[in-house]
């Protein structure tokens, strides 16, 4: 059938499908026109591949001690004297391949980062929701707190939690459960940054006509807060974790350097190139360049993103 010389479209009045969606989303259209948001994807999708099956990305399983040799040690990147084609950034004092040290090490980075990030999303949204929602004396605690913790240094904070770890479990059992610890101690650390925005947000929307609506109907304040005051803070909830993940792989990478972070035999990239440090002015300076270059690109990349979402999301600027 058809109206005039154009068919009509017996779909009209459903609702598109997601690809349809996809296609119309301002933020892919904001996307697919910004060459640094493009290339900050690739290289994150890059290092989350390796993250998740680094035995099949990595050229050799750099920490199994079967697979490598102090023979191997010290050999330079390929460009330079000194190099074996079989490396091609080198080896580091224990003969390890440093492509294959970087992609086992930023496995660890990205995973204490992307928990630790989580966590203190999972901690900030719930107190900054539940501090605006209800109001009154537990918005005022839920606020000192927030303003007492923020006159600590983030890392303050981590080195605190990992005394305290140290004295409850002691060194043996403290390396068993250092990455749990830097999860705990970047989510304790981060979860300001959320609630102090969620709970401005809430204070505005827990006076619209759609809050009182829905608790006229009788709908508990924990059902509002989820279901119809949590949606229209998640914007700012995305744009915040993508710039703290920066900042969360960051305080790992630096914890570890000081050596309070995961142990050696399950380095991370501020591991490797705390390793690398005491070579730096002995002429193998690739051991800790080659991973702090790699620290540096994951950095930017993650940075570059979140100020595209922040750009993108932001309907002042459309």
């Amino acid at each position: 059938m058809t109206a005039g010389n154009h068919p009509v479209d017996h779909r009209a009045g459903q609702r598109p499908g997601w690809r349809v969606r996809l296609e119309r989303s301002d933020l892919v259209y904001d996307f697919v026109r910004d060459p640094a948001a493009i290339a900050a994807a690739v290289i994150l999708f890059a290092f989350a591949v390796a993250g998740l099956a680094p035995q099949i990305v990595a050229p050799y399983h750099a920490f199994d001690p079967n697979q490598f040799r102090l023979q191997d040690a010290f050999l330079a990147p390929i460009w330079l004297e000194g190099s074996d084609p079989r490396f091609l950034l080198g080896t580091d004092d224990q003969g390890r391949d440093m492509i294959s040290a970087i992609i086992f090490g930023a496995r660890v980075s990205l995973f204490v980062g992307l928990a630790g990030v989580l966590l203190a999303v999972l901690i900030g949204v719930a107190a900054g929701l539940i501090a605006g929602f209800v109001g009154g004396w537990v918005d005022a605690v839920t606020m000192r707190i927030a303003d007492l913790q923020l006159t600590f240094p983030a890392i303050l904070i981590a080195v605190m939690v990992d005394g305290i770890s140290r004295a409850a479990f002691g060194q043996a059992d403290r390396d068993r459960v250092a990455v749990f610890v830097l999860i705990l101690a970047i989510g304790l650390s981060g979860w300001v940054q959320y609630a102090r925005p969620v709970r401005g947000a809430t204070l505005v929307e827990r006076n619209r006509e759609y809050v009182a609506a829905a608790t006229m109907m009788g709908i508990p304040n924990w059902g509002i807060m989820l279901k119809h005051i949590l949606p229209n803070v998640l914007t700012s909830v995305l744009v915040i974790g993508t710039i703290h993940l920066a900042v969360a792989v960051i305080l790992e990478a630096t914890l570890s350097f000081v050596g309070l972070g995961v142990p050696p035999t399950e380095p991370s990239l501020g591991t490797l190139i705390r390793i690398g440090n005491g070579y730096l002015f002995s002429g193998e300076w690739w051991i800790a360049i080659v991973p702090g270059g790699a620290l540096v690109i994951l950095v930017l990349s993650i940075n570059l993103l979140g100020d595209f979402l922040r750009d993108a999301l932001n309907p002042r600027l459309k």
